[in-house]
């Protein structure tokens, strides 16, 4: 994993820099608030997660947490010296993912970091998206354009299988085989009338669902 550091101490910078890539594992470090603003601006992808000191020279941590909660949802863990209550809760608010008060144990700080990227990267792994639909394997939803829709069981599998084969033709029997079961002996205008309702369901999405004559269907972005 590559980590960003934003921290205007240049000894806990060097410390936090050494044990980091003693473990195997990246960081680039920001001495200056108003330049972890630009780097911010440019994005931040190349990036796991981010360890963001309040008191920083320039603009604060809190005012480089709401920036990059403008643009990324990627892991910020604040590490700072202000401890009290309200600064604790408003770090909290800004939605960063943990708040660490100095001084603290770097073996402890990088499991923080390691447990967070890894369920991030869970969580990331778990959604399928393709065009405007977007569905959510864990907790079972499905949203197109952001927005939640309802779908029957049924519905959910043919969907599920057709978001894990984006632009395959999948023949109906592969989705009598996967929805229904091997042992299912019915008829394949049951695919049909399930990718009807799916569709409707969708609404203008359900057009992303192209029917193949003679074969089945594929899903397009």
């Amino acid at each position: 994993m590559k980590l960003l550091l934003i921290e205007d101490d240049l000894q806990i910078c060097k410390v936090i820099q050494k044990y980091v890539c003693d473990q195997g594992d990246e960081i680039d470090a920001v001495t200056d608030g108003d330049e972890a603003l630009r780097v911010v601006g440019r994005g931040l992808d190349d990036y796991a997660l981010v360890l963001l000191d309040i008191m920083l020279p320039g603009a604060d941590g809190f005012t480089i947490c709401r920036a990059i909660r403008k643009h990324s949802k990627i892991p910020v863990i604040f590490i700072t010296a202000r401890g009290r209550e309200e600064d604790i809760l408003h770090g909290y608010a800004l939605g960063c993912d943990d708040y660490i008060v100095k001084p603290f144990l770097l073996s402890a700080l990088y499991a923080k970091c390691t447990a967070l990227v890894k369920r991030t990267q869970q969580r990331e792994d778990s959604v399928l998206r393709c065009g405007a639909i977007q569905l959510d394997t864990i907790r079972l939803t499905c949203c197109v354009n952001g927005q939640e829709v309802e779908l029957a069981p049924k519905g959910f599998a043919i969907l599920y299988y057709l978001m894990a084969h984006p632009g395959w033709v999948v023949e109906r029997d592969t989705l009598l085989s996967c929805v229904w079961g091997e042992d299912y002996f019915g008829v394949d205008r049951v695919v049909d009338n399930h990718v009807k309702r799916l569709r409707k369901a969708l609404g203008p999405a359900g057009a992303q669902i192209r029917t193949v004559f003679g074969r089945g269907y594929k899903l397009m972005p």
